[in-house]
């Protein structure tokens, strides 16, 4: 393009940089953020939203915020977007404060969340433990007048049966089918592991079983989880009934359900037999 007198215009380099970003070239993504200027262009919004993201998904926040800061010195205004990146970057890293206060930032500012900002800053807030603080996020989504979709949901079930709270999820995933919102299959296997989470493999094994009738088919880790779930639980022979009927389905038994067969293997009491069905797969 240049070598045909053709000078590249500042879409061009934002197409170039998301390349980099992309493939997680940040050394290469910088070098030409930082020629830019030089070049005769200016970085817009979208060019520091994009290297933005690229660090955020390199997980090098400290150096996206550097940008964020050289943003707005430079007299250009954040958007959503840079905003909802910053927030998913620091939620993931469990930087939650940081993430709040932005987002207490980006509302100052007049600019309004949408689902992604939400879901984001959600999902660190579960991932983290903070499930008080999510619940409290996820009323202050609905009372926007945004709607959560099943992304909200599972994030929140999750978040739930991660610190125990079972009876709130559920409510929760009971309460999605008379808001019109239809579980998808990780939502049905975020709540199954939960179920079984709490020594609760009947209850988690009837949802399994419902899943198929409600029209949502169980995936590699629907059969997974349940099987783990029996296994811990010592009812080797519904693990074990479960495995037959997930290898015919097609599917693959996941690292941890294959170490707990060859534990079980090593096991004087059991070896014998999981070494009989493992040899009949």
């Amino acid at each position: 393009m240049i070598q045909q007198g053709v000078e590249p215009d500042i879409v061009t380099y934002n197409s170039l940089l998301d390349g980099y970003c992309l493939q997680g070239e940040m050394a290469a993504a910088r070098k030409l953020f930082n020629s830019i200027t030089n070049k005769g262009c200016v970085p817009n919004v979208f060019s520091y939203s994009i290297i933005i993201n690229g660090y955020c998904k390199a997980k090098r926040i400290d150096e996206a915020m550097e940008l964020f800061h050289e943003m707005t010195r430079n007299g250009l205004i954040p958007n959503v977007v840079t905003y909802s990146t910053l927030i998913g970057g620091m939620s993931q890293v469990g930087r939650l404060a940081f993430a709040q206060e932005l987002f207490k930032e980006m509302s100052a500012r007049g600019l309004v969340p949408n689902v992604i900002t939400y879901s984001t800053l959600l999902d660190g807030l579960c991932k983290h433990g903070h499930i008080h603080e999510a619940l409290g996020l996820f009323h202050v989504m609905q009372n926007s007048g945004l709607d959560p979709n099943i992304v909200h949901y599972s994030i929140l079930i999750d978040g739930l049966c991660r610190v125990g709270q079972l009876k709130v999820a559920r409510k929760l995933f009971c309460a999605l089918k008379v808001k019109g919102i239809h579980p998808n299959v990780q939502t049905y296997n975020i709540m199954i592991r939960g179920i079984c989470k709490e020594g609760l493999q009947n209850e988690a094994y009837k949802l399994f079983s419902k899943m198929e009738l409600d029209g949502c088919m169980p995936d590699s880790c629907s059969y997974n989880v349940m099987i783990t779930g029996f296994l811990r639980n010592n009812d080797i022979s519904r693990g074990v009934q479960i495995l037959h009927e997930m290898v015919n389905k097609g599917f693959s038994a996941n690292a941890s359900v294959a170490a707990m067969l060859v534990d079980l293997m090593c096991s004087d009491s059991t070896g014998e037999y999981i070494r009989a069905v493992v040899q009949k797969l």
